[in-house]
């Protein structure tokens, strides 16, 4: 259970709610495989309550652990403990910089976490980072984009971004047959909803540029 030695670590305050921003155009086309952004942080194996006493008790050892404090703070976004989760993320986050291999991982995860809270901006804020971090154009970018930006009412750019996928796979994306194969950890809710942005492409597909 996350008890004392838990919030002994978080250390650091959440950040404050993130208004609605402004967002590059998407490019033409992401090909990128990005796959050390689109994959979970793991420090260590077990799961569950043995998952998390493993690691308190190594970050109570090595309080710079980065990895560690990141899972763990996954680990309480799903357990319900929103605040301590953003606490332990911004902790995580507080000891790396972009040039770190486990920046992309932290912030990637961190998005769904804050998305699946209930977030969407705070989630939209972690992913826009991530597009403007360094010139990449990984194919996560435009379904996940369009997704947070069709929940923050934002559905113009959302067709926009969606219109990069078809553009970039036309024979996967122009419809949503395949949206339960190639979004396999995406909840039903969310595979629906980007499914209205499809339906919006379909209506009025955007030109390029």
């Amino acid at each position: 259970m996350f008890g004392r030695t838990l919030f002994a670590t978080a250390l650091l305050a959440v950040t404050g709610a993130v208004s609605a921003q402004n967002l590059t155009r998407p490019a033409e086309f992401y090909f990128d495989a990005d796959a050390n952004t689109v994959k979970p942080v793991i420090a260590v194996r077990e799961t569950g309550d043995a998952a998390t006493e493993k690691l308190a008790k190594a970050i109570e050892r090595n309080p710079r652990a980065k990895a560690e404090v990141a899972q763990l703070a996954h680990l309480a976004m799903q357990a319900g403990r929103t605040d301590l989760g953003k606490q332990l993320y911004t902790r995580a986050l507080g000891s790396i910089d972009r040039s770190d291999a486990l920046w992309r991982a932290v912030v990637w995860n961190y998005g769904w976490d804050l998305y699946r809270n209930g977030e969407v901006e705070g989630a939209f804020a972690q992913w826009r980072s991530l597009v403007e971090s360094r010139s990449v154009t990984a194919s996560w970018m435009p379904p996940t984009l369009a997704l947070s930006l069709w929940s923050m009412g934002r559905k113009d750019e959302a067709v926009q971004w969606y219109a990069a996928a078809v553009r970039s796979e036309p024979q996967l994306w122009n419809t949503t047959a395949q949206f339960a194969r190639l979004l396999p950890d995406w909840r039903e809710a969310d595979r629906t909803l980007l499914a209205q942005v499809q339906a919006a492409w379909a209506e009025n597909p955007p030109t390029w540029p």
